[in-house]
């Protein structure tokens, strides 16, 4: 075990609960202040708390693991991908924020829930957002327990390392909600930022520079410096689907979504739409390009996942690969505290508020919101050191499309006035279940994935529940005339400041 490593750990996690502690002493009166920091995020912390929040433990290591199989490609496919998620935070999130400013929105059900005026949209919505999320928080959760096993080596179990991840975040959102949360994502956007650039430096320098690193690495595997791709993988319809699913999924995450609402101002998200692409480019290079250059480093024989620790610990000094692996653990941190501040705005807000009509919670909201943080994180653990297999291995993995099928729903309540509440309602309920069900058959064997005609899941799955939600839409009663024109005044004409 490193002493080093672990004083930095150590330091990081002290930072991170201090951090808690001050931003707690500040009064929170209400769910906005806590759920939402009072709606006065600036233009840098705005965009400081997307990326930071965005990129999860993926990010460090699932990149540079993709990158070890498949290729320079893999960094036009995510970078080029997530960068035109710049084009949601203009097409959704000023729309969003407008909504979130003129109706006190706080969750993204309620988004929905004011726009047609019915419990059974919100619900649904609901459904699908927890139901892709608990999930997720799990993931990052067992991320950072095997993240601390591993820096430890062994000293803290896996057990251990995952509940102290568990304490760490549970106890700074309780002091601060979403204050805290993005004061430690800019921490962490910081230590990751510092990690990438510095990572890269070395394990450079270590290979003789970048010319000799990628020489080495195009003369052992020259089928990851071109079209299509180690194992073929990057076709035209892969290339196009990646670059459409994140833009259509990425904003749909309920911790990204809920970051529409926060902002102080559309110069805010607009400064973020301009700023987050060039993030985007630069920091994605840096797991790419270590994850190709592994095939210029011998003695790598692990999981293609472990790459970046492998090259970071082989070329550079103790010191760095104890920062390098913290930028991980901030990766996975800044996600996890996000998605357990949203999942306990939508639960309080969504299911106990409208189930209870608001009367059982007068005046304990934020006790409410606070102890389901508490409840979640619990959750999230428990599935975390219990092997509950393949349920939650299957949610995870069905993410991003599952998502993205809300898209066509979230587009059509901001742009399309003729929209229904059943439309939205069935769109989400028949793509969800036709994606569940090929997903279930191709896993058993029973179905090829010829139905997708070589595209990702995602885009068929999206174009049949835009039909449904356009055909049922035409075939129901839209809003009231009074509730459409309100909802549409205030995201068309909404304030600027």
């Amino acid at each position: 075990m490193n002493p080093t490593t672990v004083v930095i750990f150590v330091l990081y996690l002290a930072a991170l609960l201090v951090i808690g502690l001050v931003v707690g002493r500040r009064r929170i009166r209400t769910p906005t202040d806590y759920f939402l920091a009072g709606r006065k995020v600036g233009p840098v912390a705005l965009l400081f708390t997307l990326a930071a929040t965005n990129f999860s433990a993926f990010f460090f290591f699932g990149f540079a693991g993709a990158s070890f199989k498949i290729g320079y490609g893999y960094y036009g496919i995510m970078a080029v991908g997530t960068s035109l998620m710049a084009l949601s935070f203009f097409f959704i999130g000023r729309r969003v924020w407008r909504a979130g400013k003129r109706f006190g929105l706080i969750t993204p059900p309620e988004l929905f829930s004011v726009r047609y005026g019915s419990p059974m949209v919100r619900y649904v919505t609901l459904c699908a957002f927890v139901l892709f999320t608990i999930p997720y928080i799990a993931t990052q959760i067992t991320g950072g327990g095997i993240a601390l096993e591993s820096l430890t080596d062994k000293a803290v179990p896996y057990e251990l390392g995952a509940m102290l991840v568990t304490f760490v975040i549970s106890a700074y959102l309780l002091f601060g909600g979403m204050r805290s949360d993005i004061i430690t994502d800019i921490l962490q956007g910081a230590v990751m930022l510092v990690a990438a650039l510095a990572g890269l430096g070395f394990v450079a320098s270590g290979l003789g520079g970048l010319q000799r690193a990628n020489e080495a690495a195009l003369s052992n595997a020259p089928e990851l410096f071109s079209f299509p791709g180690g194992g073929g993988f990057i076709t035209i319809q892969i290339w196009f689907s990646y670059l459409v699913l994140w833009m259509m999924c990425d904003p749909l995450f309920p911790h990204i979504f809920q970051r529409f609402y926060i902002a102080r101002s559309e110069k805010a998200l607009r400064f973020s739409m301009v700023a987050y692409p060039v993030v985007t480019m630069a920091l994605f290079a840096f797991p790419v390009m270590v994850g190709v250059w592994g095939h210029a480093s011998a003695g790598f024989s692990g999981a293609p996942d472990g790459i970046l620790p492998f090259m970071v610990k082989e070329n550079s000094p103790s010191l760095l690969y104890g920062l390098v692996m913290a930028g991980g653990f901030a990766a996975l941190m800044s996600t996890a505290d996000s998605q357990l501040l949203v999942l306990s705005s939508m639960l309080t807000r969504d299911l106990c508020k409208t189930l209870f009509k608001g009367k059982l919670l007068r005046g304990r909201e934020l006790k409410l919101g606070r102890l389901l943080v508490l409840l979640i994180a619990g959750i999230g653990l428990v599935i975390a050191l219990l092997d509950l297999g393949s349920i939650f291995d299957i949610l995870t993995r069905t993410t991003f499309t599952g998502l993205a099928v809300l898209f066509p729903a979230t587009i059509a309540a901001l742009y399309w006035k003729r929209s229904t509440a059943w439309g939205v309602a069935s769109s989400i309920l028949v793509g969800e279940v036709f994606y569940f069900t090929t997903f279930f058959l191709q896993e058993k064997g029973i179905m090829d994935g010829s139905w997708t005609f070589g595209f990702l899941p995602a885009i068929p799955v999206v174009l049949l529940s835009t039909m449904v939600l356009i055909s049922v839409s035409v075939l129901t009663r839209p809003p009231g005339k009074k509730r459409v024109d309100e909802f549409f005044k205030a995201v068309e004409n909404g304030p600027s400041q």
